[in-house]
């Protein structure tokens, strides 16, 4: 009886771990994404800005 509860033991560890990795993974990519995200909004706004000024004059 007592393998069982170990083996029990050692597959909530070893599902604890992969659920940590998994969720590292998610924050980073999550990271690159806002990053990629901020870089285009902002370059949208800069066009925005040059093709406000040709329309004006």
């Amino acid at each position: 009886m007592p393998w069982i509860l170990m083996a029990a033991v050692g597959l909530g560890t070893a599902g604890l771990l992969v659920l940590g990795v998994l969720s590292m993974r998610l924050w980073l990519d999550v990271r690159v994404l806002s990053r990629e995200v901020d870089t285009a909004s902002r370059t949208l706004a800069e066009a925005c800005g040059e093709l406000s000024a040709t329309v004006r004059g």
